[in-house]
């Protein structure tokens, strides 16, 4: 008979808490889109899309704080059922290409699993964009990618 082990491994999620009158923001680059994410090849050879949002903005930021900045300065998004699908886009270093992660969703009105997850738990990092695709409300998101509420 084979010896079978476990090892229980900590989880570190637990992030720490940063002092926002002591750390200087990052600036973060938001990209929206209506109905869909923007394609990766926009963010090639030093482009990016047209629609540039610009966020000083903390590693600790959720999604839910970055939802409601974005409604401010975008009176169509504030419509209850608004769905905001949030992808990180990241340089791959090894072929020279961007790639997309979807990092999770919010919807306008509704409380999520996706709200409180900040930046830093999404491996954001530094010089990353933030590319986010927002449904309105008559329409409804992609069925995998409906969020689950509470």
């Amino acid at each position: 008979m084979a010896n079978v082990e476990s090892m229980i491994v900590e989880d570190k999620t637990q992030l720490k808490q940063i002092d926002r009158e002591k750390t200087c923001p990052l600036l973060l680059r938001v990209f929206c889109s209506t109905g869909r994410h923007h394609s990766v090849s926009e963010y090639m050879y030093g482009n990016v899309p047209t629609n540039e949002l610009q966020i000083y903005t903390w590693q600790d930021a959720t999604l839910h704080e970055l939802t409601s900045l974005v409604r401010d300065v975008n009176p169509d998004t504030r419509k209850k059922g608004t769905y905001f699908d949030f992808a990180v886009v990241y340089p791959n270093y090894r072929n020279n290409h961007f790639q997309m992660r979807e990092i999770g969703v919010t919807c306008t009105g509704q409380k999520g699993i996706d709200d409180n997850k900040t930046l830093a738990q999404a491996k954001f990092t530094i010089g990353d964009f933030l590319d986010i695709s927002i449904t309105p409300p008559n329409r409804l998101p992609p069925p995998a990618r409906r969020q689950r509420p509470y």
